[in-house]
């Protein structure tokens, strides 16, 4: 029997993060999986180029590669987004206002930039971070210099936790953009996607669809994008 979708009324973008394995990364393109993210900070157990380099990411015929950067530099942001031919740059740190408007200054015109926004356990410090860093993306709408958003839950590895944050602070704002949801997603808690007023553009799975770090489940991957994209009527 097959799996039925759980959504109807909408169908969001899947990206899956944090990979290494060249096999994987053909089987996920061979699924359709819209973005693919690359994790370029050296502390992580998913970084990349202990695994693929520059040219290897480059070679990857696709137009959803994400780089994942913490708190990087803009020269070598720069270096690597070009080298690996990268479409998007996922930034997880404390990246200021000044420092997005002139990496996306120097980014090719068509690299878009992600940033990510963290949530923990403090309700009052979450909604000044929410709304500091919607305040200065407006400020700078000129410069238009961020695409999406990405909520995490925040820990001090950056992301990767497979731990959920508290999706109902997202309900208290009017999000500018659209926007990735991430931290602990799984087949478990995906459908309490449905209790979100304004629904994400993307979601962004990593360890809880993986064997090791880095290492994914593939089958898993592709039942839950049968589950969260494959309505039976075709709505979006």
């Amino acid at each position: 029997m097959n799996q039925q979708p759980l959504f109807t009324q909408f169908s969001p973008a899947l990206k899956v993060c944090g990979l290494t394995q060249p096999d994987q990364v053909q089987e996920l393109i061979t699924m359709n999986i819209d973005f693919l993210g690359f994790i370029f900070y050296e502390k992580s157990p998913r970084y990349v180029l202990n695994h693929l380099s520059l040219e290897d990411i480059a070679q990857i015929n696709h137009q959803g590669k994400v780089g994942v950067f913490v708190n990087e530099n803009i020269e070598k942001i720069i270096e690597i987004a070009k080298k690996g031919k990268l479409n998007l740059i996922q930034l997880h740190g404390d990246e200021d206002a000044d420092l997005i408007i002139e990496l996306k200054k120097q980014l090719p015109p068509d690299v878009k930039i992600i940033k990510v926004i963290r949530i923990g356990n403090d309700t009052v410090e979450n909604k000044n971070k929410i709304n500091q860093t919607f305040s200065n993306n407006i400020e700078e709408q000129n410069q238009q210099p961020i695409t999406y958003y990405l909520f995490d839950t925040d820990s001090k590895a950056f992301g990767g936790t497979g731990q959920q944050f508290d999706w109902n602070v997202l309900n208290e704002f009017e999000i500018p953009l659209p926007y990735f949801l991430s931290g602990g997603i799984s087949e478990d808690n995906i459908k309490n996607i449905e209790l979100l007023d304004q629904k994400p553009f993307a979601i962004d799975i990593n360890s809880k669809f993986e064997i090791a770090p880095g290492d994914k489940n593939v089958g898993k991957i592709k039942k839950f994008k049968t589950i969260i994209q494959e309505s039976p009527n075709g709505t979006i």
